[in-house]
């Protein structure tokens, strides 16, 4: 079978491109600097001849509000056109959880924007709503931070670690169509701030985690629940202290 990873060279999209080709699939690893392009449309008609999926896990390279939601917009448009026109049969796409819950986030507005596109096509599709990356730890703190403070919202938090979100999106890529959303999160459930100071701690970063109920997620605020799945979802495996040995060991 043949299936296009947009966004193939990337955290997930590597990943998930390496277990499709383990599965014996042809894989298309897609993404402006493989020639493939969503917003301009370069390489995007010749990319998906004979694709009889397509995986999404485009993002936007700048978050400022406007510029995501745009990028989104766009890029979903073209795809799901050049889907339309090559008879794809599934498109699959990578949200986050909670994308819903959090309008003043704009890169969650943008998310949203995004899931409208793919659930209006016409296209078969499975949306896969993954709750915050451990991976992004490092970089939720250094927004968060004033000088050796880090203030961080008390709100719900429950990681996943990419090498736990990578088979779930190619498991969707060879099912059939849920024409819906499944969400996945990470085995532990702890306060945010909580998490953040058990990064911070594990890395040998001195700066000092206040839980700050103010503290604002991605220019956003969020509540206790905002990050976390509310209903049912699939779990990861890998816990903080797994993850962080792995990252460590690949570094």
């Amino acid at each position: 079978m043949k299936i296009v990873v947009i966004g193939g060279t990337g955290l997930i999209g590597s990943k998930t491109v390496a277990i499709l080709r383990q599965g014996g699939h042809e894989v298309v690893a897609a993404s402006p600097n493989t020639g493939v392009n969503t917003i301009t449309g370069e390489g995007l008609k010749e990319a998906l001849t004979r694709a009889q999926v397509v995986i999404d896990l485009s993002n936007s390279p700048s978050f400022e509000d406007k510029a995501v939601l745009e990028f989104f917009q766009a890029s979903g448009r073209n795809l799901i056109a050049a889907e339309a026109a090559a008879g794809v049969r599934l498109h699959v796409a990578l949200s986050i959880v909670g994308t819903d819950r959090a309008p003043d986030i704009g890169y969650f507005r943008a998310k949203v924007a995004q899931e409208k596109l793919i659930e209006a096509s016409g296209v078969p599709y499975t949306i896969v709503r993954a709750t915050q990356f451990m991976e992004f730890f490092g970089g939720i703190a250094d927004s968060s931070a004033d000088g050796n403070i880090v203030r961080v919202s008390p709100s719900l938090f429950q990681p996943i670690a990419a090498d736990d979100v990578a088979p779930v999106v190619a498991e969707m890529a060879v099912a059939a169509p849920r024409n819906g959303i499944v969400e996945i999160a990470g085995p532990e459930r702890a306060p945010f701030n909580e998490f953040v100071a058990r990064y911070l701690k594990a890395a040998g970063d001195p700066r000092q985690v206040v839980r700050d109920p103010e503290a604002r997620y991605f220019g956003g605020r969020v509540d206790e629940h905002t990050l976390v799945p509310l209903g049912e979802a699939r779990l990861g495996r890998i816990g903080f202290d797994e993850w962080f040995r792995r990252s460590r060991t690949k570094a």
